[in-house]
């Protein structure tokens, strides 16, 4: 028993802390905004089928697929439920996005980050040129990403894949659901990949790393994009050498660019 109201006055007294305040705020503001959540997930579902079936259309080009290979369905529903994967996977995006934004517009007006702030005697974060420039590149670099994967990654993998396969006599007839999650999955990991200079400049320009400090354990950030390329990347060593490379050659060219740019 005393170790049960313990345990209640240490979840009571968590919940009665600035942390506990803002947990609470938050978990009451999804209770109210579920419905409108839930209305958004909805409209991403229904907007996103038909440009699902264009996306699966476009992917499974012929033009695109390397000789003597076939693309099947091996049940009658495959195609309509990779269509709803992947308009699900839209309107959860949207819904996401959604709720992040809201949560942040309203998580700096909320009266426990307002104390925080004029305790530590800080100036509210505003918008900056370095916050658009930052911006305006990530998004840059996860389309330049996108587009490394569809132009030279997935034909050169398709290719060499398929090849392989053939020279072992065997017939290279692939399944549509794991065929569109191999090229999107490639796309996606490109995406996330490319976004290494922008991730290691803002480290660097606002002091949370020293460069001496990247420099010594360069190794270390070598083999950690080689990992994150195996999670991301489909299941064969050329994969995950095309979707590491790029990382550590742009994370490379975001130590020279730091080294040349003036620092303020």
């Amino acid at each position: 028993m005393a170790s049960k109201a313990s345990l209640e006055d240490a979840v009571s007294e968590l919940m009665d802390s600035p942390g506990g305040e803002l947990l609470s705020s938050a978990r009451i503001h999804l209770r109210k905004r579920a419905f409108a959540l839930f209305g958004l997930f909805l409209a991403g579902l229904i907007a996103g089928f038909p440009i699902a079936k264009s996306i699966i259309k476009w992917i499974i080009d012929e033009q695109r697929l390397p000789d003597d290979v076939n693309v099947i369905v091996t049940s009658p529903v495959e195609f309509i439920m990779l269509q709803i994967q992947l308009s699900a996977s839209f309107g959860l995006f949207l819904a996401f996005a959604l709720l992040i934004t809201e949560a942040s517009l309203k998580g700096v007006k909320h009266p426990v980050v307002r104390a925080r702030v004029a305790e530590l005697d800080l100036k509210p974060p505003r918008p900056s040129m370095t916050m658009i420039l930052s911006v305006l590149s990530s998004i840059g670099l996860g389309v330049l990403g996108i587009i490394y994967a569809w132009e030279l990654l997935t034909p050169m993998l398709l290719e060499y894949l398929s090849t392989d396969a053939q020279e072992a006599g065997l017939s290279t007839q692939w399944k549509l659901g794991a065929y569109v999650g191999f090229v999107l999955n490639l796309a996606i990991a490109s995406a996330i990949g490319f976004q290494a200079p922008v991730v290691t400049m803002l480290a660097l320009r606002v002091g949370m790393v020293d460069p001496k400090t990247i420099t010594m354990y360069r190794k270390h950030i070598w083999f950690s994009s080689f990992v994150l390329g195996a999670m991301f990347s489909p299941p064969d060593p050329l994969s995950l050498f095309l979707v590491a490379l790029p990382i550590i050659l742009l994370f490379e060219i975001s130590l020279i660019i730091d080294r040349v740019l003036p620092k303020r």
